[in-house]
């Protein structure tokens, strides 16, 4: 498992290093109200691909044999769902657009639509390698990914001047995510539709669409307020700053949770080992996560004044909340991937509702208030109140002896 960590690491250190090659870059070539209308379309593409997920990816991992039904069905699932977005996305366009009383997120929006399309047609079976713990082979299928984005970002933002770069870096990396995945992973998918397999699935990931969609809700509810009350501009320094506080906090302790929840269901039988694992995890990923956080809070304006430049200083005070909020998120997430190793999606269902609950009664007027600081202070509100269910979901895995008794 550390060896599986090690790659991860590797991983996510990559895209966050050319992360921030591209955050250097663009963040002096684009203006906070432009990546305030990306932030837009991002927002809607990445809500409605939530709340159209199916858990295939998920319900893979958790089964011990790759099925090719079930594989079958979810790529056709996959391409008709791909189609549904395309047509749903292009069509609120204008909606979205009036929304946020701004004009220039409607063209953007038509570009995005074309994403979704593209990846419908990925080979779910791309999930093997982090079902069979090879994460060496996760890390050039993704590492090469991740480089055709922003590479494709960077050059074309820095010959466009235009927001419309982060959209094309999206589609190239969507199109050759698709090209490598139908010619080089296997099992390849066919067009064989198995009514049965597809509603094994549709009972099993239902947890998970539901987990995903309020999991996205309680990440981005915040953005859609910023760019609702307060403008397109402050949200563009909102979601900069939430990515910078992000970058070391949640990645690092994303790296852990996500080597570990194929491993929890690998040995989701042997709850002594879950145990020691989930300490250990846990505290591996509090010594990786609080010294940074701490770094974040106590040196804002530097980190602002390197990374994005002195247009971005407004976003100093933002930053320093949202490390807090980083930290405390990334603690209490690590329980979500032990959960979901021995099947109990719906815990992490319950979980995230009470933090959306818990952020939607203080966000408004917290931001009526205080702008985008006090936004970010509803977010730490909404993932301390998650914390007392956490440690009772903990002490029923933790005080028993059989998983069946769970």
């Amino acid at each position: 498992m550390l060896k599986s960590i090690g790659w991860m690491a590797v991983l996510r250190g990559f895209a966050k290093f050319l992360a921030i090659i591209k955050t250097l870059i663009l963040a002096r070539i684009l203006s906070p109200f432009q990546f305030g209308v990306f932030g837009i379309a991002s927002l809607v593409l990445g809500f409605l691909e939530i709340i159209t997920e199916t858990g295939i990816n998920v319900v893979l991992i958790q089964e011990g044999k790759t099925n090719k039904k079930q594989l079958d069905s979810a790529w056709i699932v996959s391409i008709i769902r791909g189609v549904i977005l395309f047509i749903l996305i292009f069509s609120i366009s204008p909606l979205i657009a009036k929304f946020f009383n701004n004009d220039s997120a409607k063209n953007i929006l038509y570009l995005t639509s074309l994403v979704p399309l593209i990846r419908g047609f990925i080979n779910p079976a791309e999930v093997v390698f982090q079902k069979n713990l090879e994460f060496k082979k996760e890390f050039y299928f993704k590492g090469l990914l991740i480089f055709v984005e922003i590479s494709t970002a960077v050059l074309l933002g820095y010959l466009t001047r235009s927001e419309y770069c982060l959209i094309w870096g999206l589609i190239a990396s969507s199109i050759v995510e698709v090209v490598i995945s139908q010619i080089f992973i296997s099992p390849r998918p066919k067009l064989n539709f198995d009514f049965a397999s597809f509603k094994y699935i549709l009972k099993k990931g239902i947890w998970i669409t539901f987990a995903g969609t309020f999991n996205y809700i309680f990440q981005h509810g915040d953005d859609v307020v910023v760019g609702k009350i307060l403008g397109v501009s402050p949200l563009g320094l909102y979601q900069q700053a939430y990515r910078i506080s992000s970058l070391p906090v949640s990645e690092m302790a994303e790296v852990v949770q996500k080597v570990t929840f194929p491993y929890y269901s690998k040995y989701q039988m042997d709850l002594i080992l879950l145990k020691n694992t989930f300490k250990k995890s846990f505290l591996g990923t509090s010594l990786l996560v609080i010294p940074f956080g701490i770094l974040l809070i106590l040196f804002p304006y530097q980190v602002i004044n390197i990374l994005l430049g002195p247009n971005w200083l407004e976003a100093v005070g933002v930053l320093r909340v949202l490390a807090i909020f980083g930290m405390i998120k990334a603690l209490t997430n690590s329980i979500f991937p032990l959960l979901l190793g021995l099947g109990k999606q719906n815990w992490v269902t319950y979980i995230t509702l009470v933090g959306i609950i818990g952020m939607a009664t203080t966000i408004f007027p917290l931001t009526r208030l205080y702008g985008i600081t006090g936004t970010a202070i509803s977010t730490i509100i909404g993932t301390i109140v998650t914390i007392p269910l956490t440690l009772i979901m903990l002490y029923k895995i933790f005080k028993n002896e059989s998983p069946a008794k769970i």
